[in-house]
């Protein structure tokens, strides 16, 4: 389970996030919405340990984000807006790399089935080559390599076509569901996040994206 406990950050008088209490539980898709600079990104690299706190505690599966960051960054996977994915490797060769600087061992049987599993066949193709969809798999996949029992999703599917989105959001359900992994996924397309996510954190001032999802009857949570 991932527990947040009065997380607040600030950058010097500044308040970015004020007080956050929540829990996510195993094989539960929580969105995350709000306006542009609301704490999104901000908030997803808290839990990513990219950024500490300013007060306030972060426990996963009771590790704590700050006492004990290299086990917790151990169950935690973390996919951002930007591509990071090598563009003159191929598909094979990105997930060979990334294996080999994590700390689980996989078969190359076992990354070809990571990719296989949302659609990725261009196994011997350079990144370079693949089309937006595609690489957003890829990056996907590479983030899963270490089976994360939380996953950290900042708009993942942002600019690609409308199969690339359906084959990612079934992947993510069956990854919740079969495997339990926790998951936290921003995005603006309020579509998306009506269908895939259980339940919904507002954040930011702005009550649009609440009374956008309110429709949907989704359990929403107000910061």
């Amino acid at each position: 389970m991932l527990n947040v406990e009065h997380a607040h950050k600030a950058y010097g008088s500044k308040t970015i996030l004020h007080d956050m209490n929540f829990t996510v539980q195993p094989g539960e898709i929580v969105g995350l919405v709000g306006e542009n600079g609301a704490g999104k990104s901000t908030l997803l690299s808290m839990l990513a340990t990219l950024q500490k706190p300013s007060s306030g505690t972060i426990r996963l599966n009771e590790l704590d984000s700050s006492k004990d960051k290299k086990h917790y960054r151990q169950l935690t996977g973390f996919v951002p807006q930007d591509l990071a994915i090598w563009e003159k490797l191929t598909v094979r060769e990105n997930m060979l790399f990334f294996e080999k600087l994590g700390w689980v061992r996989k078969t190359e049987k076992e990354l070809r089935e990571i990719c296989s599993e949302m659609a990725l066949e261009k196994w011997d193709e350079q990144a370079s080559t693949l089309s937006g969809g595609q690489k957003r798999k890829l990056n996907l996949a590479i983030s899963l390599i270490h089976d994360p029992a939380l996953l950290l999703l900042d708009e993942p599917t942002v600019g690609i076509d409308m199969r690339s989105k359906f084959e990612i959001a079934t992947y993510l359900e069956e990854l919740a569901l079969n495997k339990r992994t926790m998951i936290l996924y921003t995005s603006h397309d309020m579509d998306e996040i009506k269908s895939l996510c259980h339940r919904v954190m507002c954040i930011g001032e702005d009550p649009f994206y609440q009374q956008l999802l309110e429709s949907s009857h989704k359990p929403i949570i107000r910061f």
